[in-house]
């Protein structure tokens, strides 16, 4: 399953990410009682869900009401985390739980210059920071996303200022900006702070990868999180869960100009960096500077196979350069090779590179290998094979399942 948390609109807050998970079909009883039995170890905290609409749209509202306000130094902090004992808080929550809180906590520590020992936290002390962060963790683990892949996408984080116990200061606050380090920040769209140092804290923890759009993927699930204020925008943390219907993976590319390499040259080189591993290889010829002809040589490869493309490219080409375009995104079909029985002078098997698309063929050809043989065995010229092949494949296809679609 594939999840994806939307904050680019409204912005994240604890209680957001609670609302949507309540939405999307975690127990609203069971996170109210692990919210309130864990800020009961920092002073208590009563929990309401109720549900509202935020610029005509309905969410789920998660409101934290009477929480003390204890302000404690973090290791003593955190032995009160690690002593909350509850049936419904087990280890996994607890480490979760933790692991959020460090994460404020180094924040907190960098931008005030101190070591974590002698830090005292602004959100972190309050009991009501603990029930969002034990909240959040409950309904995350009961709906599973712990084996889900999670996106989210770029964070509104508002604009303007606001006013703390140091005064006046800029929205983001220091300890969210430095929280959101290297994730995907965009300003506005109110003068308000849409995102607090609890919920990117939240959303940094639960995240695998940080996405500019929507990845592609079959939506089954929607849930909708309310923030406090109802201003002129839909104040809402969306969380989707779904599945993934094309397979995704990171490929490398690399390019380089030839003029002077023979075509022997050039075929032997593209036979042996599909040898020593390339996805693919093309060598096109083209017009080089001061109209020289010359071949650009494109080749596709995995990550982890970069160093020995590279250096075999080197050292057959005598090149001095290689551009790279690294980790580039590339969309796949499902695909699966099948033995299917033909009839060419005679009944044979051959494999066909079977392409689905939602659990539906939607391209078939037949293995090079296979229809060179068959073409080798026929007398057939192989370009025929292969147009008999998918053609007899196509035809058993449309009476079997409707064809290829």
């Amino acid at each position: 399953m594939v999840v994806v948390i939307d904050p680019q609109l409204a912005g994240v807050a604890g209680n957001m990410i609670i609302g949507a998970l309540i939405d999307l079909g975690a127990h609203p009883d069971k996170i109210i009682e692990v919210m309130e039995a864990a800020a009961s170890h920092l002073g208590g905290a009563k929990v309401k869900v109720s549900d509202v609409k935020r610029a005509g749209i309905r969410a789920t509202y998660v409101k934290v009401e009477k929480a003390s306000k204890t302000h404690l130094p973090y290791p003593e902090f955190l032995e009160k985390i690690e002593s909350i004992e509850h049936p419904l808080i087990d280890d996994k929550i607890i480490s979760f739980s933790r692991a959020v809180f460090h994460t404020i906590a180094q924040a907190e520590a960098k931008v005030h210059g101190e070591t974590l020992n002698n830090i005292h936290f602004h959100e972190v002390g309050a009991a009501d920071a603990v029930a969002d962060v034990f909240g959040a963790a409950s309904g995350y683990f009961s709906l599973g996303m712990d084996k889900d892949k999670v996106y989210s996408l770029p964070i509104a984080i508002g604009g303007g200022s606001t006013t703390s116990e140091h005064g006046k200061i800029p929205i983001p606050a220091p300890a969210t900006l430095e929280i959101l380090r290297g994730t995907p920040i965009h300003g506005g769209p109110a003068k308000m702070e849409l995102t607090t140092p609890t919920g990117a804290a939240l959303l940094v923890n639960m995240t695998d990868e940080f996405k500019t759009y929507y990845p592609t993927i079959e939506v089954e699930e929607i849930g909708y999180g309310a923030g406090k204020m109802d201003p002129d925008f839909p104040n809402i943390l969306r969380i989707i869960k779904g599945r993934k219907s094309l397979k995704e993976d990171n490929i490398i590319l690399f390019e380089t100009n030839l003029d002077h390499l023979t075509g022997e040259i050039l075929g032997n080189l593209f036979d042996s960096l599909i040898e020593e591993g390339a996805l693919d290889v093309t060598i096109t010829p083209t017009i080089m500077k001061k109209n020289r002809p010359g071949h650009l040589l494109k080749v596709i490869t995995k990550p982890e196979n970069q160093d020995t493309i590279l250096r075999k490219i080197f050292k057959e080409t005598g090149t001095l350069g290689i551009r790279i375009f690294p980790q580039i995104h590339r969309t796949i079909l499902k695909r699966k090779k099948i033995p299917f029985k033909l009839n060419i002078k005679g009944e044979r098997t051959a494999k066909f590179k079977v392409a689905f698309l939602d659990s539906k063929i939607v391209a078939a050809r037949i293995e090079y290998e296979d229809a060179k043989k068959i073409a080798s065995q026929t007398g057939i010229p192989l370009r025929k094979v292969m147009e008999m092949a998918e053609k007899q494949f196509k035809t058993k296809m449309e009476k079997k399942t409707g064809g290829i679609h």
